[in-house]
C-alpha cells in the first residue's frame, strides 16, 4: 500500500482556478502505488486456509464523536491481542531457548479495515491440524468477548465491537506480484461466511470432515446448515456453531435445513 504526497500549485483557468502538476509528479500516480512489486509475474498456487476476521459494528464504532482520539488506539490493542492470541494458540511446549508448536503459524496476514486476513499453508497439515486451527480460530472469537471487551470498554465511551466473528475456508489461492497478496475462491468465501446472517463463526463444510478433522466431542458442536452465499453459489453448505442456530426460529431454521 502507498501514500501519495503531491504538492499542487493553482492554475487561474478563465474565472476559476484548477489544480497543477508537473509531468513527472503526475507520472507518480500508477499501479506501483499499491506495493505489489512485478505485478505481472506467474505466481505458482498453493493450498490454503484461510480465515477473515471482522469485528461486527465497527464501522458504527467509528462514527463516534472525534474518532481519532479512540479509534487508533483500540485498534492498537485489538491488533496486538489478536496476533497474540494466533501465535499462542498454537503452542504445545515451551522450551529454554525454543518453542515447539503443534501447526505452523499463518505465512500472511492483511488488515482489511475492519478486521484482518489470515493465510495458513495446508501441504503440510493432517486433517486434526486443520481441525485445531478452526477449533483455536473458535476460541479466539470467545475470548474477545469474554476477555478483551470487558477490558478494552473500560476506556472507551461509545461501546465497542460486541463480537469478533469469523469466517474460514480452503482452497488454492494465487500470490499477485512478488506474493505480496494473494487471491482465491478461498478467501472470498471466509469473506462472505464471516458476516453470515446471525450467525459469528462459520467454516465451509469443503475441506473440513467432521469425522477426520475433529474428535468426537467436537462434532455436537457443530450444525451443518444450507446457505446462499453471493458470488459463491446457491447451496452452499456451511458449519456453525449450534449454539447459535439453536436461538433462530423455526421458520429460519427451516430455511436452512441443508
Amino acid at each position: 500500500m502507498g501514500i501519495l504526497n503531491l504538492k499542487y500549485t493553482l492554475k487561474e483557468i478563465g474565472d476559476g482556478f484548477n489544480y497543477g502538476l508537473s509531468l513527472s509528479k503526475f507520472r507518480q500516480f500508477n499501479a506501483s502505488l499499491l506495493d505489489l512489486g512485478d505485478i505481472s509475474a506467474i505466481g505458482e498456487e498453493r493450498n490454503s486456509l484461510a480465515a477473515v476476521f471482522d469485528l461486527e459494528d465497527f464501522t458504527s464504532f467509528c462514527s463516534q464523536i472525534d474518532p481519532h482520539l479512540v479509534i487508533p488506539e483500540y485498534l492498537s490493542t485489538f491488533l496486538d491481542w489478536l496476533f497474540w492470541s494466533v501465535s499462542h494458540n498454537v503452542i504445545q511446549k515451551e522450551e529454554k531457548r525454543s518453542i515447539i508448536l503443534w501447526c505452523q503459524l499463518p505465512f500472511y496476514a492483511k488488515f482489511l479495515g475492519d478486521g484482518v486476513l489470515f493465510l495458513w499453508d495446508t501441504k503440510t497439515l493432517e486433517p486434526e491440524m486443520i481441525g485445531n486451527v478452526v477449533q483455536s480460530l473458535r476460541s479466539i472469537c470467545e475470548d474477545y468477548r469474554k476477555s478483551l471487551l470487558p477490558e478494552i470498554s473500560k476506556s472507551v465511551s461509545t461501546i465497542a465491537p460486541k463480537r469478533l466473528r469469523c469466517g474460514i475456508a480452503r482452497g488454492q489461492i494465487v500470490p499477485i506480484g512478488e506474493g505480496k497478496d494473494f487471491v482465491g475462491p478461498c478467501i472470498n468465501l471466509a469473506s462472505r461466511l464471516q458476516k453470515l446472517e446471525q450467525f459469528s463463526f462459520a467454516f465451509s463444510n469443503r475441506g473440513f470432515s467432521l469425522e477426520r478433522c475433529f474428535t468426537q466431542a467436537a462434532h455436537k458442536d457443530f450444525v451443518l446448515i444450507k446457505a446462499p452465499i453471493r458470488g459463491i453459489g446457491e447451496g452452499e453448505l456451511i458449519y456453525v456453531l449450534k449454539n447459535e442456530f439453536r436461538l433462530l426460529d423455526n421458520n429460519e431454521r427451516k430455511r436452512f435445513k441443508p
